[in-house]
């Protein structure tokens, strides 16, 4: 009997040092340090861009008296959750382009995939928010400043993160119930939930239909929303004006823009067949939504607005007159 129990003990031991895997390998891109010495640079750039470019339109709203409106009230919280969004990934990825340990944390990975789904959720609601803004900016536009006062605001913007926290905590959890007795490392640049689901040896089964049915749901009900924003045309064909026109696809045009490239690339990621899956496609098109994206958004959202422009203008110039009235005494 002991020897029994002292295999079972042993077998025990065993099953435990490998099902519990405390430590990913972040594999990432090629092992080519000069490739890699170059996309570290590429993509510091990007990074310093999409935290100049989003924050400083946050401080270009707050500043300015004449941007305080509804819309540019959510453009600023689209702005601070782009610069979460590329900072939850960006950063480890460069250390990782420059050091041999490319390792990661299993609670690590747990938190980044937490905050990753949780702001690429919520910035899903928020874009069928702005949609709804602008839908309501088109059709009345004299009670705009009634229909989405802060009291209709500010619970869309909170609601939209409630709803990203509880969409990134089911699929969190669910992901890091899994067992991971195989290989830890992870062919991919951070923590997302198809390469962990493919490096795992428990039945993903559910983690499959979890993925598949809760984005499918999250992706229809928040495109069906954006949509209302295409009777906005049906409004444009009744304009005779042709600057009305020409309002109307300034006001609307970048975000149609901005949820088509946005919603394209979530729809191709997570909402297929997992038969379907490339690890090295999956990689590349992550990246475009979670580093590239957040860099376009200002200049698909802001830069191209008369208002934001003007903005910028009178911020200039007030700066450099004071630099001159200051050098001058």
């Amino acid at each position: 009997m002991e020897g029994f129990s002292s295999e079972v003990n042993i077998y025990s031991i065993k099953l435990k040092n490998v099902t519990e895997v405390t430590m990913f390998i972040l594999t990432g891109f090629t092992g080519d340090f000069k490739l890699q010495v170059f996309l570290f640079f590429l993509f510091l750039a990007i990074y310093l861009f999409t935290l100049v470019g989003n924050l400083g339109l946050v401080v270009l709203v707050i500043k300015d008296s004449k941007l305080h409106n509804p819309m540019y009230y959510f453009l600023s919280v689209l702005s601070v959750l782009d610069a979460c969004y590329c900072t939850v990934t960006t950063p480890k990825m460069l250390v990782n382009f420059l050091s041999d340990n490319k390792s990661i944390s299993l609670s690590g990975c747990a938190a980044q995939m937490l905050f990753l789904v949780t702001f690429g959720t919520t910035e899903c609601f928020l874009l069928a928010a702005m949609a709804y803004d602008r839908y309501v900016a088109v059709y009345n536009p004299l009670l705009y400043s009634v229909s989405m006062s802060p009291r209709v605001c500010v619970p869309l913007m909170v609601a939209s993160y409630v709803g990203g926290i509880l969409h990134a905590t089911i699929h969190t959890v669910a992901t890091f119930s899994l067992s991971f007795c195989g290989s830890n490392e992870i062919s991919h640049i951070f923590c997302d939930i198809p390469p962990l689901l493919a490096i795992s040896c428990s039945d993903t089964h559910t983690n499959q239909l979890l993925l598949f049915y809760f984005v499918g749901s999250i992706e229809i009900v928040t495109i069906l929303i954006v949509l209302v924003s295409c009777f906005i045309l049906l409004a444009i064909l009744k304009m005779h004006s042709a600057d009305g026109r020409q309002k109307v696809f300034s006001t609307c045009g970048s975000h149609l823009t901005g949820v088509s490239i946005y919603h394209g690339t979530i729809l191709f990621l997570y909402v297929r067949p997992s038969s379907s899956y490339t690890l090295e496609q999956n990689m590349i098109v992550s990246i475009f939504y979670s580093i590239l994206i957040p860099m376009l958004n200002p200049i698909i959202y802001s830069l191209r607005k008369k208002d934001v422009k003007e903005a910028m203008r009178r911020r200039l110039k007030r700066h450099w007159f004071i630099s001159k009235v200051y050098f001058q005494h």
